[in-house]
């Protein structure tokens, strides 16, 4: 296999589950209300306070693809839905079949892969124990392993960055930022059991990206 988009969701814990040490760590420089609230509505950003709870993987060229996510104990059985293979299981579980999957595949494309998801992965990998099978974080000035799209549209960072409903807005593209469900409503829709939805709105995101992708692999690309 040569190619596959791959692209996270991800949720905080509960503040109230970290002990009161670390309550005051975090809150450490959130000097008002508002401040606080941001910092326990941000704890999904980042890989000690939070956890995957899907993992979206799309061949761009065959536009087939499997996303794994948490269905917390559900046991949602697998099915495929328009060339979407859907597995659930706990956080350990898809992180395996992630990177059993992942090594098959000679390059990895994201959307700031670099600096969120492919970061976030390994981190999560080593707290449960996993192994990772490949190594994404490389020499940074080089797509040939990982195409950042953000690093290409943004010339590694000579120019502003923006996000990915912005560059799709720009360039055309259908955004599922502008559906219902986006990506600040993950959290919520998990306390209330609706995981598919989750997942759906993965794949939404997969589609984005090779959209994105196309056209800097047409028009972008030396």
């Amino acid at each position: 296999m040569s190619k596959v988009i791959i692209d996270i969701e991800t949720i905080g814990k509960d503040f109230s589950d970290f002990e009161e040490k670390d309550q005051i760590y975090l809150l450490k420089y959130a000097k008002t209300e508002e401040e606080r609230e941001i910092v326990k509505n941000s704890l999904s950003l980042y890989a000690l306070t939070g956890e995957v709870v899907t993992i979206g993987m799309l061949n761009p060229e065959t536009g087939r693809g499997v996303v794994f996510f948490q269905d917390k104990g559900e046991n949602i059985e697998k099915f495929e839905k328009d060339g979407i293979v859907y597995d659930s299981g706990n956080e350990k579980e898809i992180l395996e079949k992630f990177w059993n999957l992942v090594k098959t595949y000679r390059q990895i494309i994201t959307f700031n892969g670099r600096s969120f998801d492919i970061p976030y992965l390994m981190v999560r990998s080593a707290i449960n124990k996993i192994r990772t099978t490949r190594n994404f974080m490389s020499y940074r000035y080089s797509s040939r392993e990982h195409c950042d799209l953000m690093e290409q549209f943004t010339f590694y960072g000579a120019s502003r960055k923006f996000s990915l409903d912005f560059y799709a807005k720009a360039f055309g593209i259908k955004s599922p930022k502008e559906e219902k469900t986006n990506g600040s409503m993950v959290g919520q829709l998990y306390k209330e059991k609706k995981y598919l939805e989750v997942a759906y709105y993965c794949t939404k995101d997969l589609h984005t990206t090779k959209e994105l992708y196309d056209y800097w692999n047409n028009y972008l690309k030396f």
